[in-house]
């Protein structure tokens, strides 16, 4: 018995994308695997991003609606209120899709044991700035370890029996919902699978202002979730002890630290070197461009360590305080505080597998 294909949304938003709209749009209408359903919501563009989308929409039957003042979030989770079908794949605007991405992405479900379909993003590396920027900051395929794999919603699919059953992008969170929705899916049991060549390619930050600005809201919104607070401390004790070492201006410590700081920097420098390499560009540029790598982790670091406080402090106005209590953990999609009391009469999160068919698969 031949069994139904599966039904498959494909849902995105977008604000002011139009010098790369056309490029995004254009990779969807070239997918092998055809979705049933589109829907893009539209978060208040100025540009003329809504006009373009209008004309292609009544040209590819997608749906699009106009949200002024809609963040991410919120516009993915209305989105998929407007879908019916059994697999929702997310992207963002201003990538660009592998003919095959969603494709082999739907793939990943048809065995009937997987919730989620984690694609991979890869940098368009076309200059010797996006090489450094792209070095300094994004792993390679190979470098990733698929079982602790948090994938981006910009290469992402789900069974939308699980939003239906309550895990929603979080409204009350402008940068870095996806890493809380995915961190809310593993533990509400969702079963995740890694698709390393669902891929898309989008364009990195294209000036150091911009890719401090990026990384300062990253940053802002680890702060206001409550997510990696070990590994914003490192941080600040590293560049604190190198601050330290510095004033005291000893040669043996200076040595030291200049050692680390080489360490430190040297999985990036591997990293571009690998990639040249593949790409056929002089060992001698490669090499000149090490001290801009060098100089984009520490811009990161920085605005990561200025970032993160802002998120603390909107957290403690906005909840309450700090701490596990009013982490990711107890706030819902919609930003109210679970209490101690509400958890015991079932407020909290599902924990368990909806019943949508993959349970009895599992079985």
């Amino acid at each position: 018995m031949v069994s139904r294909p599966l039904s498959v949304a494909l849902i995105a938003t977008v604000l002011n994308e139009q010098p790369q709209l056309a490029t995004w749009l254009a990779a969807l209408d070239a997918q092998t695997r055809v979705p049933d359903e589109i829907v893009i919501i539209d978060g208040g563009s100025v540009d003329g991003t809504w006009k373009c989308l209008q004309d292609w929409a009544s040209r590819s039957g997608a749906v699009v609606r106009r949200c002024p003042g809609a963040g991410i979030p919120e516009g993915r989770n209305l989105a998929i209120s407007l879908v019916t079908s059994e697999i929702v794949a997310v992207t963002d605007a201003g990538t660009r899709a592998d003919p095959r991405w969603l494709t082999k992405l739907v793939a990943a479900f048809e065995g009937g044991d997987v919730d989620v379909a984690s694609g991979f993003f890869q940098p368009e590396l076309t200059d010797r700035w996006s090489r450094a920027l792209a070095a300094a900051t994004l792993p390679d395929v190979g470098d990733i370890d698929p079982g602790r794999f948090q994938p981006s919603s910009r290469s992402l699919a789900f069974r939308r029996s699980w939003w239906e059953a309550g895990l929603r992008y979080p409204e009350w969170l402008d940068y870095c919902e996806d890493l809380v929705w995915d961190f809310a899916m593993r533990r509400a049991g969702a079963r995740f699978c890694f698709v390393p060549t669902a891929t898309v390619e989008f364009t990195v930050r294209p000036s150091p202002r911009e890719f401090a600005v990026q990384y300062y809201r990253y940053a802002r919104g680890d702060g206001k979730a409550g997510l990696f607070p070990r590994r914003h401390l490192l941080r600040y004790a590293t560049y604190g002890g190198a601050a330290a070492v510095v004033a005291l201006r000893h040669r043996g410590a200076l040595f030291v630290a200049g050692g680390l700081g080489v360490a430190y920097i040297w999985s990036s420098t591997r990293r571009l070197w690998r990639r040249d390499r593949a790409r056929g560009v002089p060992r001698r540029e490669t090499v000149a461009l090490f001290p801009l790598v060098a100089a984009l982790r520490a811009i990161g670091d920085i605005a990561k360590m200025i970032g993160y406080p802002a998120g603390l402090l909107w957290r403690i106005r906005r909840f309450g305080g700090l701490g596990w209590r009013t982490s990711w953990q107890r706030i819902s999609p919609a930003g109210v505080v679970w209490s101690p009391a509400e958890l015991t009469r079932g407020s909290r999160p599902p924990t368990s597998l909806p019943d949508d068919g993959s349970r009895a698969a599992r079985q």
